[in-house]
C-alpha cells in the first residue's frame, strides 16, 4: 500500500469515532454483510461515517493490509479495528456494543 494510502485510511480513523469500510454507503449497502453492519448502528441509533471501498480500489486493498483482515466489511471505533459483519452482530448480541459505541462518543 502506498504512504498516501496508509495516510487516507488512518485519517478516516482518527476522525470519526465509528467508522466502516464496506461496499456502498449507509445509504446504500451493496453487499448484505455490509447491510448488517449499517442496520446494526442505525438500531444503536449511533452516527458513524462510510467509505465506499468500490468506488476506490486503492482503500480496498489497503484497508485488507492495514487491518490485517482480509474481509470487508470493517468497522473501527475510537479509532480501533473491531472486526467485520459477524464479530459485530456477535458484539451486539452479547451487548457489548451499545457500551462500546457509547464510550467512544462519550470521549
Amino acid at each position: 500500500m502506498s504512504p498516501e494510502t496508509r495516510a487516507r485510511i488512518e485519517t478516516l480513523v482518527q476522525q470519526n469515532k465509528i467508522m466502516v469500510f464496506m461496499k456502498g454507503n449507509k445509504l446504500m449497502p451493496q453487499c448484505g454483510f455490509s447491510n448488517n453492519v449499517v442496520q446494526i448502528l442505525n438500531v444503536l441509533g449511533v452516527p458513524f461515517e462510510t467509505a465506499d471501498v468500490l468506488a476506490d480500489p486503492e482503500i480496498r486493498q489497503g484497508i485488507k493490509e492495514y487491518s490485517n483482515w482480509p474481509t470487508i466489511p470493517q468497522v473501527y471505533v475510537n479509532g480501533e479495528f473491531l472486526g467485520g459483519s459477524d464479530i459485530l452482530i456477535e458484539l451486539y448480541q452479547q451487548d457489548k456494543l451499545q457500551e462500546m459505541v457509547e464510550v467512544a462518543l462519550a470521549s
